[in-house]
């Protein structure tokens, strides 16, 4: 079983200060919760932008200055998110990729977020997947259904995306699929073969979910985007605790954590020495 590749994903568009007192805004916070947790044993950081009162932003010079700060801390891959927030337009969601950071996500539909929609027009999916290409960004698939899954052997077929791809299975989300084991095993069912994956749990899918990607030799992604405690009523006291445990947890289970160049490897992006 290959080594596991932990992501952090760092801020979010949605979580608050007022949930989680700890959480990362400035590029600076977002740079030194970046080494915290590669220090911890994680090998990805997916980064969302804020501005300076904590609103979500894709401005390109921000997350310029983001990941120009990150590399001076340490050598994590930086993935950035091409998901924004609810009700930016396509254009503002792909600005960062412009930037040729080594990942970004790419959203495989549209799927209802809670009290909104996350729309992700057909049209414009293949205007960020050629911009990746474009710009020699590995793209993170992230899939929210089961009918997402179906749309990535669509495009396979149609050679909108070439060679093995690598998956987000974010599960929890109300409107997506439900943060359980079913869920998860029925989403691996549908891979594409030579396919790697990370799963996402919400909130409290996050645990145990994480735990039987390990299990399952898939990839773990943690962090307050998706979580801010780590237990039932006690509040994380930052990124890397979440971190930590889950590289733990692998480690107890005799299957070490990928460093960044590893992560790499694993994920056919070029080392960086």
């Amino acid at each position: 079983m290959e080594k596991l590749i932990i992501t952090a994903a760092l801020t979010g568009a949605e979580t608050t200060r007022e949930q989680q007192p700890a959480l990362p805004i400035t590029p600076e916070e977002i740079a030194i919760a970046a080494e915290e947790c590669c220090q911890a044993g994680a090998s990805i950081v997916h980064v969302h932008a804020r501005h300076a009162d904590g609103s979500p932003t894709q401005d390109k010079e921000t997350y310029r200055a983001i990941i120009e700060a990150v590399r001076k801390r340490c050598d994590v891959i930086v993935q950035v998110s091409t998901g924004g927030a609810v009700g930016m337009t396509p254009a503002e969601r792909l600005a960062p990729v412009t930037l040729a950071p080594e990942m970004a996500t790419l959203s495989m539909g549209s799927v209802n977020f809670g009290g909104d929609v996350f729309m992700n027009h057909p049209a414009d999916m293949e205007v960020f997947a050629h911009a990746m290409q474009q710009h020699g960004v590995k793209p993170e698939l992230e899939i929210f259904d089961t009918g997402m899954i179906t749309t990535v052997h669509r495009w396979l077929k149609r050679g909108l995306l070439k060679g093995p791809q690598h998956f987000d299975f974010v599960l929890g989300i109300p409107g997506g699929m439900a943060g359980t084991p079913d869920a998860l095993m029925y989403m691996l069912s549908q891979l594409p073969q030579g396919s790697s994956w990370t799963v996402a749990g919400i909130g409290a899918a996050q645990l145990p979910l994480g735990t039987l990607g390990i299990l399952l030799g898939g990839h773990v992604r943690v962090g307050f985007e998706d979580n801010v405690f780590f237990r039932k009523g006690e509040l994380a006291t930052n990124n890397a605790q979440l971190v930590a445990r889950m590289a733990r947890i692998s480690v107890e289970l005799d299957r070490p954590v990928a460093t960044p160049n590893e992560a790499r490897s694993i994920l056919g992006l070029p080392r960086r020495d």
